[in-house]
């Protein structure tokens, strides 16, 4: 039999490299719920605010990830970079969530919160099946609206 120990470590070995696409690009990942609570309240959470709620599916892996890398590049970014992992990290998840005012949970998506409230949000139904240029625009044309 099986330890759940030993799929755990599994399934971490799996995930880490979906971690990775966005740690490189500087996103902070958030584990826990007061990890969570810390970045997006108070200080921390003044100015514009990237969560990227990622997920081991197959339009995270196609088009969410790689549309946050080519949407940094463009000339306006949000302050801050932050993600959590739906499924895996699901308390931290869960928490995150709860910033996300009158938004059913979706992953993977977006939200760009700014001065700590909701601005934005774009859902997986809005990343399924859409060229990765059109994902990365729409993510864009957030930044220009609602970053400074």
């Amino acid at each position: 039999m099986v330890s759940q120990n030993f799929y755990f470590q599994q399934m971490q070995m799996m995930v880490q490299p979906m971690r990775d696409e966005l740690t490189r690009l500087g996103i902070k990942e958030l584990r826990t719920p007061e990890e969570v609570d810390e970045a997006l309240q108070g200080e921390g959470a003044k100015g514009t605010t990237l969560v990227v709620v990622n997920s081991v599916c197959g339009c995270a892996a196609g088009l969410a990830r790689p549309a946050v890398a080519l949407s940094l590049k463009h000339d306006k970014v949000p302050d801050h970079l932050y993600t959590v992992f739906a499924g895996q990290d699901r308390e931290a998840t869960a928490q995150a969530r709860t910033y996300f005012e009158g938004q059913p949970p979706s992953s993977p998506s977006f939200a760009l919160l700014k001065d700590g409230k909701l601005v934005h949000m774009i859902h997986r139904h809005e990343i399924e099946n859409v060229p990765l240029e059109e994902l990365a625009a729409k993510l864009t044309s957030a930044y220009d609206k609602y970053c400074d």
